[in-house]
């Protein structure tokens, strides 16, 4: 892997850089992921048809440094993006994010904005009170979560999350929660962001009124079959075909 160090994180990031043709597409995750944990398979299917892909871990997450000092906030999380686009002086660049990591994106784009082709997310935050996990997450003390609720929502979790989770900071976990539960008015700065966007959801996941509304906007959608939230497990070929097909229309 690759890294540098952020300033406004105070630690070193890493992020693996997958080689190949086209406007690179930089991948963010969500709560408690990682990129290079759960990425290289939806890079790798012949459907994303070997774009350049910039796998980040943010900070307190995979292989990232976990500094205790540093607020994991949505906003500078947003900023450490941002550092690391600047930090390879990407020409022209795609952004996608998951879950917390769309949130990210959204305010990434708000911050580095001139060499951004477009803008891709699923299933974001886009109000604040947060999701299941996040309201789970923040029920406790940061405290308590550290002591306790991290490794029992590890020792609980059956799928894909259970890894990524144990490798992550739970102190990163809670405040990125309490993050999302503070919230901003992340649908409408995606709403007026004057870039092309795409807003992707699982078809399990849907009916959605914020899906709705975009579509009623007439921004571009995407509805992926046989997958709900975890979209990049459940159905990674089908991820990938969308992530390649907005690329393309955008290049």
């Amino acid at each position: 892997m690759e890294s540098f160090f952020s300033t406004t994180a105070n630690c070193r990031v890493r992020w693996l850089d997958l080689p190949g043709s086209g406007t690179p597409l930089v991948f963010v995750h969500g709560l408690g992921c990682a990129s290079s944990y759960e990425y290289p398979r939806v890079v790798a299917d012949k459907n994303f048809s070997g774009r350049r892909a910039i796998l980040i871990d943010l900070p307190g997450y995979g292989y990232s440094e976990k500094p205790r000092d540093f607020s994991y906030s949505i906003k500078e999380q947003a900023q450490v993006v941002a550092e690391l686009i600047g930090h390879l002086k990407l020409e022209k660049y795609f952004l996608y994010g998951h879950s917390m990591g769309g949130s990210i994106c959204i305010e990434a784009a708000e911050l580095s904005t001139a060499n951004l082709s477009g803008l891709i997310v699923s299933e974001p935050n886009f109000h604040p009170g947060g999701g299941f996990f996040s309201q789970q997450i923040c029920s406790v003390s940061e405290a308590n979560y550290v002591s306790e609720l991290h490794n029992t929502m590890i020792k609980n979790e059956s799928g894909p999350w259970s890894g990524s989770l144990a490798a992550a900071a739970p102190w990163a976990v809670w405040r990125g929660a309490e993050s999302m539960i503070k919230g901003n008015h992340w649908l409408t700065i995606f709403a007026q962001l004057e870039k092309p966007r795409s807003l992707i959801f699982g078809e399990q996941s849907l009916p959605d009124s914020d899906f709705t509304q975009v579509q009623n906007w007439g921004i571009n959608t995407s509805v992926l079959a046989e997958c709900g939230h975890c979209m990049s497990w459940e159905n990674p070929a089908a991820l990938a075909g969308a992530l390649d097909s907005f690329c393309k229309q955008h290049e």
